[in-house]
């Protein structure tokens, strides 16, 4: 009997999964490189400097690390507020909000200099990037984080390993859609690496641009067919 086709969210797609990675992976160089070599995204290179000028009495170093981890924190509890606000809002989605949101705040971190002014913005990405990790969780239903790596690398290479004992399909396809977003996370990293020397601060406009492609593509309300998967209900 053959397998049922249904239509997946276009918030869980692969589709604007990548493009979300992209997006992450652009923001950690940019911030590394150009705004203080400070992690935006994901906050446990922060703790760890944290702690080492914790354990050196570096009060004031260890205070910049924090900084960031704060952000990131209130930005988990703003994508919350914004998914109980707008959830069930007939127009548009609660999660476009948070992408409108991340896009316009870098809008304005574009045109902030580079310096005196790396805090301020460490704060701004550090805080759009714990929204976008709260509101974009899952790709075709399975669990992923858009703006770090760890978590989708041991998901993928331990369903590559089960394929390879079971030979199941289904594993050796969930395992490459989380090789292909840390492909994306990579190719946004090795992007925002080269752009950020070429632009400086106005790099994030690409960003910008990727952003605003992804906005648009949730008027969609549904992705491209997925296998022998019922639509969930929108969450």
């Amino acid at each position: 009997m053959p397998k049922i086709k249904s239509r997946q969210q276009m918030s869980e797609s692969f589709f604007l999964g990548a493009l979300l990675a992209a997006v992450g992976g652009f923001l950690d160089a940019y911030t590394y490189l150009l705004r203080g070599h400070v992690f935006a995204n994901a906050q446990t290179g922060n703790i760890v400097l944290l702690s080492l000028h914790l354990a050196q009495l570096q009060f004031a170093e260890a205070f910049y690390y924090l900084i960031p981890i704060l952000a990131f924190a209130l930005g988990v509890v703003i994508a919350e507020l914004i998914r109980r606000a707008f959830r069930s809002h007939p127009k548009i989605h609660w999660r476009q909000i948070t992408i409108g949101a991340e896009l316009l705040l870098l809008l304005v971190v574009a045109f902030l200099p580079c310096g005196r002014l790396d805090m301020a913005v460490n704060v701004v990405i550090s805080l759009l990037c714990a929204m976008q990790t709260e509101s974009f969780r899952k790709v075709n239903g399975n669990a992923f984080a858009t703006t770090m790596c760890t978590g989708n690398l041991r998901s993928a290479t331990e369903l590559l390993f089960r394929y390879r004992v079971t030979k199941d399909k289904a594993d050796r396809d969930r395992s490459l859609q989380y090789y292909g977003v840390l492909l994306f996370f990579i190719g946004g990293a090795a992007a925002g690496t080269l752009l950020s020397r070429r632009f400086g601060a106005k790099a994030v406009l690409f960003c910008c641009i990727a952003l605003a492609a992804a906005f648009t593509a949730m008027f969609f309300r549904e992705g491209l067919p997925a296998l022998g998967k019922p639509r969930a209900k929108d969450a």
